[in-house]
C-alpha cells in the first residue's frame, strides 16, 4: 500500500498538531532588512557567473552556517555546479529534401527552413530520415489523446503544429505542459525521432516566420537534461505543402488534429538531409542547498526552493541610461529571503521525521536553467522527493483572503493547503492570469515535469481591506511599473503582511509532510500523473 493522503479535515488536525509543537514568528522587519542587504547595488543585479554570484551564496551560506543547518549539496558541499551550455548558430548549414522521384530540392537556411543543432557536441547530421507528421505531438493517456498512435518514429523527423488544442479536453484558458516546445521535443526524443520541425502557419512572407527567423538566429542557452535530439527547426506553411503535396496527402482529408481522432502519417517517399554546427560557450554557475535531516526517514525529502539570481547590472545591459542596476529587490531578493526565514523557523523546530532540503536556485531568469539542472542530477532522488514548494516574489500588500497559486487544479498539495487556509477565513484560488503560463515559468516546473508534486503560491488580490477591486489595481501596478525593471528596489514602504501571513501557510504545508508518511499525488486530470507514477514503487 502506498502511503496516501488523509481526507482534508483529517489532514487540517495534523497539521495544526504539528504547529502548535513548533514556535514559528516570521518576522517583516528581518524579512525587509534581508532584502535591503542583497538587493543593494553591492550586488550588482546577481547576475550568474560575476560577483553578484559570488557575494549572494556567500551570504547566504553565512545564514545557514549562523543557524547550524548541514550543507545540503552534493558531497557534503553546499554549492551545486550546474554547467550552462550557450550555443551559437555557425554559418553555413545546409539543408535538403528527397522525393519520391529521388529528385533532391534545397533550402536555404534562415529563409525556407530553421536549424539548430541541439546536440551536446553542436553538430548536427542527418542524411535522408524520413518524416512523420504527428500533429500537436501530443501522447496525453489521462486524456485518451495520442497523436502518433501506433506509428514507429525511430530515426525520423517529426513534425508538428505549436501549442495544443483547444477546449476544455485539455485545460480550457490555462495552458499544459503539452503546448511547449520542450515537451514535444521530449516526447518525439523517447519515440527515438531524431529530429523535431514546427509547422508555423503562415507563409514565407508572413510576420510569424519573419519572426521565427529571427529567433531561430539567437545564442541560446540550452537547458541542462533537454532532449537530445540531432535538431530542432521549423518551416513555413509553403514548404510544408510542398512536402504534403510530394508524398501524395491531401491535408484537407486528414482526420482533425483537434479533436483527437488524428493519428501520425508518415509522408511516404519525403526525406530530410541536414548539416549544422554551432559554438559552445559554458558558464558555470551554481545552486546553493542547505538541510535538516529527517529523523526517520532522511530519505524522504521536501523541499523549499526560490532562485537567487536577477538579470544583472550594465555589463548585461550595455549602453542603458540611468540606473544601471537591475537589483531585484521583489525578484526574487524576496523569494530567497522567505526560503532563508523558512529556515531559520524550521531549525527552530523539533527536528522533523523526513529531511527538509532549502533550494536556492541558480539562473532562472535565463530560463530556469539551475533548477533544471538539479532536475536533471538530483541531489536526492525525485522519486522519493515529497513535494517542492517554491517561492518567487513574495506577495507586497496588506492580509488578503485569497491564496492564489500557480497551477490549480495540478496537484493535491493545494487541498493540504486548503486546509490549512480555511480557518483562518482564506481560500485557495487559481492566479487569475492564464494568459500568463505562470505554472511554467519559475523553480518549481522542473520538478514537475519530472514528476514531484510542485506548488507555488502567488499574490493575493483579494484584500481584506478594499476588497479585490482594490488589490487586483495594486498589484497590476506595482507589476507594470518594477517587473524587470531598475525600479524594483527596496523600500522601507514595502509592506511584508501577506509575506508573513503566506510563509506561515508554507511553514505549516511543509512540517505537516516532514512530520507524516504521506506522498501527496497529482489529480487524475495532471498531465504529470503519469511521470510520477513511473516510480510508484519507489514509494512503496
Amino acid at each position: 500500500m502506498f502511503r496516501k493522503m488523509m481526507g482534508g479535515v483529517a489532514v487540517a488536525a495534523v497539521l495544526f498538531a504539528a504547529g502548535m509543537a513548533s514556535a514559528q514568528d516570521f518576522s517583516a522587519a528581518r524579512i525587509s532588512d534581508n532584502i535591503r542587504t542583497i538587493s543593494a547595488d553591492e550586488y550588482q543585479g546577481r547576475y550568474p557567473g560575476a560577483e553578484g554570484e559570488r557575494m549572494v551564496l556567500s551570504w547566504l551560506q553565512a545564514q545557514y552556517e549562523a543557524m547550524g543547518l548541514e550543507p545540503g549539496g552534493p558531497n557534503g558541499q553546499w554549492l551545486q555546479p550546474v554547467e550552462l551550455k550557450r550555443y551559437t548558430p555557425v554559418a553555413g548549414a545546409t539543408a535538403a529534401w528527397t522525393g519520391p522521384d529521388g529528385t533532391s530540392h534545397p533550402l536555404t537556411v534562415g529563409t525556407d527552413i530553421t536549424v539548430r543543432a541541439v546536440t551536446n557536441d553542436g553538430r548536427a547530421s542527418i542524411q535522408n530520415a524520413g518524416l512523420v507528421f504527428a500533429g500537436h505531438g501530443i501522447h496525453a493517456p489521462e486524456r485518451n489523446w495520442n497523436d502518433y498512435g501506433d506509428l514507429d518514429v525511430r530515426g525520423k523527423v517529426v513534425i508538428v503544429v505549436g501549442g495544443e488544442p483547444d477546449g476544455d479536453l485539455f485545460n480550457g484558458q490555462y495552458a499544459m505542459n503539452y503546448q511547449s516546445g520542450a515537451y514535444k521535443a521530449d516526447e518525439a526524443f523517447r519515440r527515438g525521432a531524431v529530429g523535431v520541425i514546427t509547422v508555423v502557419m503562415g507563409d514565407a512572407a508572413s510576420p510569424m516566420w519573419q519572426g521565427a527567423l529571427r529567433g531561430a538566429a539567437r545564442t541560446r542557452t540550452l537547458t541542462p537534461g533537454a532532449a537530445d535530439l540531432e535538431f530542432s527547426g521549423a518551416i513555413n506553411h509553403d514548404v510544408a505543402g510542398l512536402w504534403a503535396t510530394a508524398a501524395g496527402l491531401d491535408i484537407s482529408q486528414l482526420p482533425n488534429i483537434a479533436d483527437g481522432t488524428f493519428e501520425a502519417v508518415a509522408l511516404n517517399g519525403v526525406t530530410l538531409s541536414v548539416e549544422a554546427s554551432e559554438t559552445i560557450e559554458t558558464l558555470v554557475t551554481h545552486n546553493l542547498l542547505a538541510r535538516i535531516p529527517g529523523t526517520e526517514h532522511p530519505d524522504e525529502t521536501i523541499i523549499y526552493s526560490a532562485h537567487w539570481d536577477h538579470v544583472g547590472g550594465e555589463a548585461q545591459h550595455p549602453g542603458v541610461v540611468g540606473d544601471a542596476i537591475w537589483n531585484g529587490a521583489w525578484d526574487n531578493a524576496s523569494g530567497t529571503v522567505g526560503v532563508v526565514e523558512m529556515a531559520r523557523q524550521l531549525s527552530a523546530a523539533p527536528r522533523p521525521q523526513r529531511s527538509i532540503i532549502f533550494a536556492h536556485m541558480a539562473a532562472e531568469e535565463m530560463g530556469l536553467m539551475g533548477a533544471y539542472g538539479y532536475a536533471a542530477n538530483p541531489v536526492y532522488p525525485l522519486e522519493t522527493t515529497v513535494a517542492d514548494i517554491n517561492i518567487d516574489m513574495l506577495p507586497l500588500s496588506g492580509s488578503t483572503r485569497d491564496v492564489p497559486i500557480f497551477g490549480k487544479g495540478q496537484n493535491e498539495l493545494e487541498d493540504r493547503l486548503q486546509a490549512l487556509a480555511e480557518p483562518l477565513g482564506r481560500y485557495v484560488s487559481d492566479d487569475g492570469m492564464p494568459e500568463q503560463g505562470f505554472y511554467y515559468r519559475s523553480d518549481h516546473f522542473p520538478f514537475a515535469r519530472m514528476g514531484v508534486p510542485a506548488i507555488m503560491p502567488w499574490h493575493g488580490w483579494d484584500w481584506v481591506e478594499g476588497g479585490r477591486a482594490a488589490g487586483e489595481a495594486a498589484w497590476r501596478a506595482k507589476f507594470a511599473a518594477d517587473y524587470h525593471k531598475p525600479s524594483d528596489e527596496w523600500s522601507a514602504d514595502l509592506d511584508f503582511t501577506s509575506a508573513v501571513e503566506n510563509l506561515t501557510l508554507l511553514y505549516h504545508l511543509g512540517l505537516g509532510l516532514a512530520n507524516s508518511s504521506d506522498w501527496p499525488g497529482w489529480k487524475p486530470t495532471s498531465e504529470f500523473a503519469v511521470v510520477r507514477a513511473r516510480s510508484d514503487a519507489a514509494r512503496q
